[in-house]
C-alpha cells in the first residue's frame, strides 16, 4: 500500500489552501474533506449550509475509510479533514491510524472564528474544531504516533520553507511547482464552493500582513461586541490552540 497523508484541520484554517498545494504536485491522488458525509450526512450530527451533497459520495465512517485505503492501493493519497468529523471513533480505529501518516493544521483562533461567523453565525463549539483536533492530536501521541503540527501564519509568511519542511519531515520530495496554481479548480469542490471563493481564484498562497492581523483583531472584537458568544468561544478553544502550537513544526 502506498502513503496516506492525512491533513486534520479546523474550518477556516486555510486547510484548501494547502490542500491546492498537495493537489499541483501532481503525484498524490487528493481528497477533500471525505469524512464531512459521515459527520454531515450519514449522522446528520448538524448542518452545513452550502453543501451540496454528492449521492455518490460513500457516507458512513467504514465505508470513507475503505474507499481511501482502496484508492492508496493505486498509488499515494491526500486527504485534508476536520478533526471534530472523526473523533473520538477514529482512535480506536488503529489499524487505519497506522497506515496514516497525520499532520495538524491550526489557525489563530480569532481569525478562523471570525471567518466561519461570516459564512455560518449558528456554528456550533464543536464545529470550531480546536478541541477535537487536540483531543484528535493527544490520542494520536498516546498510542504511539508522532503528528506534525503545522501553523497557517507560519505557512503564509514563508510557503515553501514551511512545506518544504514538512515534505522532508514525512518523506516527500521537493515540487517546486506545487507552489504556483495553475491546475483547474478540483471537482470535488464544487460540493462546498461557497466555502472556498478565495482560494478557488487564487493562483498561490498569499502572504500575511501586520494590518491583515489587525484587521482580524478588530473584526473579532466587532463579532464580539454583536454577537457575545463568540468570546466564550475563544475562550474556550484558545488553549487548545496553544498546546497545539507548542508542537509546530517551524
Amino acid at each position: 500500500m502506498h502513503k496516506i497523508i492525512a491533513l486534520w484541520s479546523h474550518p477556516r484554517s486555510t486547510s484548501t489552501a494547502i490542500e491546492r498545494i498537495h493537489r499541483e504536485r501532481g503525484d498524490l491522488d487528493c481528497a477533500h474533506e471525505p469524512f464531512m458525509y459521515d459527520y454531515y450526512v450519514h449522522r446528520n450530527v448538524s448542518n452545513m449550509p452550502h453543501f451540496d451533497v454528492d449521492p455518490s459520495h460513500p457516507r458512513s465512517y467504514a465505508d470513507i475509510r475503505d474507499s481511501l485505503l482502496h484508492r492508496a492501493e493505486v498509488g499515494p493519497v491526500f486527504f485534508k479533514d476536520m478533526s471534530y468529523y472523526v473523533m473520538p471513533h477514529i482512535l480506536g480505529d488503529e489499524t487505519f491510524c497506522e497506515c496514516v501518516t497525520h499532520a495538524f493544521l491550526i489557525r489563530d483562533p480569532r481569525a478562523a472564528i471570525l471567518s466561519y461567523s461570516k459564512l455560518d453565525l449558528d456554528v456550533t463549539r464543536e464545529e470550531i474544531g480546536l478541541e477535537a483536533q487536540w483531543l484528535h492530536f493527544d490520542g494520536l501521541r498516546a498510542e504511539g504516533h508522532n503528528p506534525i503540527v503545522l501553523r497557517s501564519e507560519d505557512i503564509r509568511r514563508a510557503p515553501e520553507q514551511v512545506i518544504g519542511a514538512f515534505w522532508q519531515a514525512i518523506d516527500l520530495p521537493y515540487a517546486p511547482q506545487a507552489f504556483d496554481w495553475s491546475r483547474e479548480v478540483p471537482d470535488d469542490w464544487e460540493q462546498v464552493g461557497a466555502w472556498h471563493g478565495k482560494v478557488s481564484k487564487a493562483t498561490g498562497i498569499k502572504p500575511v500582513s501586520d494590518a491583515e492581523i489587525a484587521k482580524q483583531e478588530q473584526g473579532f472584537e466587532t463579532l464580539c461586541a454583536e454577537h457575545p458568544r463568540f468570546r466564550l468561544e475563544l475562550a474556550h478553544h484558545q488553549g487548545f490552540y496553544d498546546k497545539l502550537a507548542a508542537f509546530a513544526l517551524c
